[in-house]
Order: structure tokens, then C-alpha cells, then sequence
């Protein structure tokens, strides 16, 4: 077997169980990739950031704002039931794909950056005091280091950062060497948005629960590249966001265990969130609407359920075995550019590359490549201390979406052999 045929082998595809892939056939669902740019095709290496929209997602959209939208729950009309109804029925659509044991374990919330400090301030506040001590890890996104800084600040707990290697890779002796008695949350990315490294967080949680510790996963990266079984898992909670599953922005979600859920007050106050309000006494709601005050974002969840729908009916399976087998090949070509280095080459990493072309700054590089047609994405990607662990000031990301094929891989490497012309 070849180097890349190898390398090709989808992960986590369960051999013939892959439905056959289309992509040509599906780059043809995404408008935006019709498009061109300074005169050049578009070629969009930036789906971590934010992903491109199916145009079912779209005409989902458009449905609701033209047909039927009006605000949820409470109203006594056509248009609130039909919007409460679809809205409900995302949050059904949204369970069903994580294998939650309801959609009242999901709450419905701005962003994966809302969940985790959703999390922080409710569980967090509640359950945490000083000297208790919440692990994170050195690859972490901003959105998972902040919300505990400044609860480390308010209760005076402490933190504790699990090692990567050099290579990016993450090992769970060095997770273990991190626990303690003191131990009560480990707030950890299933996938680095930088490295692409991926956390065996099963494993993981069950070794934290084994030492009476929750776990928190900041899933933004991992559920889109290999979806989620969140019972299987066991974690206690689950975060992601809508936009870079092929859904709007504005909406996120995070998925809780009931009974955790059940312990935590709210997270703020207003209407929805309530059973009865008067000037002596509130009573709150279940969860998840006990998390859920105001306007939700009614037209955000509901293009979210149309976005989770379209990832299924590809196949989750599918999807990681097209984007392995385009990474596989970008790997190949991109290692035959002299002065090259990729950051972060764990095995077994998601379709994401972050590098550095040498003597070039990657800001340039990223302008170039913007000028052949090629969206990347430069700079420390909101992971500021990973960027000191390794040692560098920031990087190129190419990241990889369902949509992105051989031929883009192709552009990205021709546009990085302009750039060492032009800049060199």
C-alpha cells in the first residue's frame, strides 16, 4: 500500500458502511462556491472559522422570514404556533443527531462561547470554591480558557493546563499527571482548531469521572468533522456552534446530563425563563428554557435544524472519509514545497492545517493567497498561549470543509509556491 493510499483510509468510517461521495455534486448545493474572486475561482480554506451555507440551509432561512415567522411560545396566532413548532422541532432534529437522551437535555444558545460561559456562570458559580481546581489544556480556544480565568479571579479556584508534544499530539499520562483530589472540571476541545489534534475524550472521560470530576467538551471542531454520541461519550457537557456546521451564526448549542442541567440556576433573567414572576418571588422553568431568556434565535435554530439534516443525509461517516482523503493528499503536496513546515502533525488529526513557509511572514503568504482566489485564514486563531507553547507568532490555517476538494488542495499549493516567489 502507497504512502497516501494509506493515508486515505477513512477514519472512523467502518469500512463499507461509507455511502458513496459526491463532491462535485455537492460543492453544487454551496452558491457561494460559483463565485470569483480578483478574477480567480473561490477556493475556501476557512470553514473553521466560519463554514459555507448549503442552499437548503438558505431557502430554509428564507421560508421562515417570508412564510411564517412571528416570536415563540405564548402567542395565541397562526404564525408564533407554526414558529414554535419548527423552532421545537430543531431542537428534536439537534438531539436526535448528538444521541441525546432527550432535546430537553439540549439548550439552545447564542454560541459555543455563550455555552461554555453559560456553564462557567451557573455550574460554575454554584458548584465551584476556592482552591478547586478546572483542567484545561495548552491547545485551547480563547472561549475555553477566559470564562474560567475570570471565575478564577471571582472564587479563586485554579487552573491547570495539560502538555501537547512538540509534534501537537495529546497524551492522556499527561492528562492523568494533571488530576488531583482538588479536581472538579475538565474543560477540554475535542478537536484543536489550530493543530487539528484530536482528544480520545471518551477515555478521557472516563478517567476524570473515575476521580468524581466533570467534563466539559468545547465540540466547534469535533462535531463537525466526526459528529458526536454524547451518550456514548458520557460527558457531562457538550458544547458546539451552528455556523461552522454549514448553519447560520447566532445560534449554538449546548448539550447537558438532566440531572446536571437540573442543579444549575439560570443563567439570566428575563422572559420565557419563568413560571411566575412577582416582586417578592420568581420561579423558574426547567431546563433547558430555564437557560433560555428573551428571544431566542428563532430563525438561527431552525436553519440550524435544516444544516443537521443536510450533514445527515451525506453521512456523517462519508463526510470524514472525503475530508481525510483530501487532507491525506494536501499533506502529500504541501511536504514537496521547499521551506514548508507544518504546525501540529499529530496521527490521526482532523482535516485542518496550520503552517509556516520559511523566512515568509504568514501574513503575507495569506495575502497572496487571497489574491489567487485561495480564503485562508492568519494569525493566532484566538489560541494565543498554543502559539507560545510552539514557539511562533501565528500561522497560515487552511481548514477543511465537505465541499473541498483535490483540485482546491491543488490552488492552495499553487498559491504558495507564488508566494515564495513573489516574497522571496
Amino acid at each position: 500500500m502507497s504512502k497516501l493510499s494509506a493515508l486515505t483510509e477513512p477514519f472512523g468510517t467502518g469500512g463499507n458502511s461509507v455511502q458513496a461521495f459526491d463532491v462535485d455534486k455537492v460543492r453544487a448545493d454551496f452558491p457561494i462556491l460559483s463565485r470569483e474572486v480578483y478574477g480567480k475561482p473561490l477556493v475556501f480554506f476557512d470553514s473553521g472559522a466560519s463554514a459555507q451555507k448549503p442552499r437548503v440551509v438558505i431557502d430554509c432561512i428564507r421560508e421562515a422570514y417570508e412564510s411564517y415567522y412571528s416570536n415563540v411560545h405564548r402567542g395565541a396566532h397562526y404564525l408564533s404556533q407554526r414558529a414554535t413548532d419548527a423552532y421545537e422541532e430543531a431542537r428534536v432534529i439537534i438531539a436526535k443527531f448528538m444521541n441525546a437522551p432527550s432535546d430537553k437535555n439540549i439548550v439552545i444558545t447564542s454560541s459555543v462561547t455563550e455555552s461554555i460561559n453559560l456553564v462557567a456562570a451557573t455550574w460554575g458559580r454554584k458548584f465551584l470554591k476556592e482552591g478547586d481546581e478546572v483542567i484545561v489544556s495548552e491547545m485551547e480556544h480563547h472561549a475555553n480558557i477566559v470564562p474560567w480565568q475570570m471565575l478564577r479571579e471571582e472564587k479563586g479556584i485554579i487552573i491547570k493546563v495539560v502538555p501537547v508534544r512538540d509534534d501537537g499530539s495529546f497524551h492522556l499520562q499527561d492528562f492523568e499527571a494533571c488530576l488531583s483530589s482538588r479536581t472538579k472540571l475538565v474543560a477540554i476541545t475535542e478537536v484543536s482548531n489550530v493543530l487539528g489534534t484530536r482528544v480520545p475524550i471518551k477515555e478521557l472521560t472516563r478517567i476524570a469521572h473515575e476521580r468524581g470530576a466533570k467534563v466539559l467538551v468545547d465540540g466547534a471542531q469535533g462535531i463537525v468533522h466526526q459528529g458526536v454520541d454524547v451518550q456514548a461519550l458520557d460527558v457531562d457537557f457538550y458544547g458546539w456552534t451552528g455556523h461552522k456546521l454549514y448553519g447560520p451564526s447566532g445560534v449554538g448549542i449546548l448539550y447537558g446530563k438532566a440531572d446536571v442541567l437540573e442543579s444549575m440556576p439560570p443563567f439570566q433573567g428575563g422572559g420565557d425563563m419563568i413560571v411566575r414572576v412577582t416582586f417578592e418571588k420568581t420561579t423558574f422553568q426547567d431546563p433547558p428554557h430555564r437557560f433560555e431568556a428573551g428571544t431566542p434565535p428563532i430563525v438561527q435554530a431552525i436553519g440550524l435544524g435544516a444544516a443537521v439534516k443536510y450533514v445527515e443525509e451525506l453521512g456523517m461517516k462519508s463526510i470524514a472519509a472525503q475530508e481525510h482523503s483530501t487532507l491525506a493528499y494536501a499533506q502529500q503536496e504541501l511536504a514537496d514545497i521547499e521551506g514548508y513546515r507544518e504546525v501540529g502533525t499529530a496521527p490521526d488529526k482532523a482535516a485542518i492545517i496550520s503552517f509556516l513557509v520559511d523566512g515568509l511572514h504568514p501574513f503575507d503568504v495569506a495575502a497572496v493567497l487571497d489574491r489567487q482566489g485561495v480564503a485562508t485564514r492568519v494569525g493566532q486563531h484566538c489560541a494565543e498561549p498554543l502559539m507560545d507553547r510552539m514557539g511562533i507568532e501565528g500561522t497560515v490555517r487552511a481548514s477543511f470543509g465537505l465541499y473541498n476538494n483535490r483540485a482546491d488542495v491543488d490552488a492552495l499549493v499553487a498559491g504558495i509556491r507564488k508566494a515564495k516567489e513573489m516574497l522571496s
